[in-house]
């Protein structure tokens, strides 16, 4: 039977079937890796029983997790997710490329308990290596492009140019 060996060049990963002999024969298949190897995205780990309630939630957003969405984030150059289950957690909104996570905070996030909460858990996420933004629905009322360019400006911040 054949096995496959890879090997990584010049950032690119190259499938190698195994050749009689135990020398590798021609390579199949070329993979580009960008040039930092940090940057390759890894699907991060999550709670299953989290996906009926983020289905859930993508179907019943807020009217500013709307906004967001369906004026900025829904085409955006670069794919974001809503309501996307990370860890123990259900984000508001997610961009993989950027490891960005985007909360939006109503009136009940501003009680002492739920604050500390909202602590632990940006804690949480970044300690799986992601930025959490936070805004006000106040924010997003009042000034909406301000934060669509503050998120422009992490995304630009974590990939460099993407036009």
């Amino acid at each position: 039977p054949s096995v496959q060996r890879y090997a990584l060049d010049n950032n690119a990963c190259v499938v190698l079937p195994s050749s009689e002999g135990g020398k590798a024969a021609e390579p199949t298949a070329l993979l580009k890796f960008p040039h930092d190897l940090s940057r390759v995205i890894s699907m991060k780990p999550y709670r299953k029983s989290n996906i009926v309630l983020a289905k859930e939630l993508r179907n019943n957003m807020t009217p500013w997790e709307r906004k967001l969405w369906y004026c900025f984030l829904r085409k955006y150059t670069v794919r974001f997710q809503r309501q996307k289950a990370i860890g123990d957690y259900i984000v508001d909104f997610y961009c993989a490329k950027a490891r960005l996570v985007v909360e939006l905070d109503g009136g009940g996030h501003y009680s002492e308990e739920k604050m500390e909460k909202d602590f632990h858990r940006t804690e949480q996420l970044e300690q799986m290596n992601l930025r959490v933004m936070r805004f006000s629905n106040l924010e997003i009322d009042r000034n909406f492009d301000g934060v669509c360019q503050m998120i422009d400006e992490a995304v630009r911040a974590a990939l460099g140019p993407i036009c």
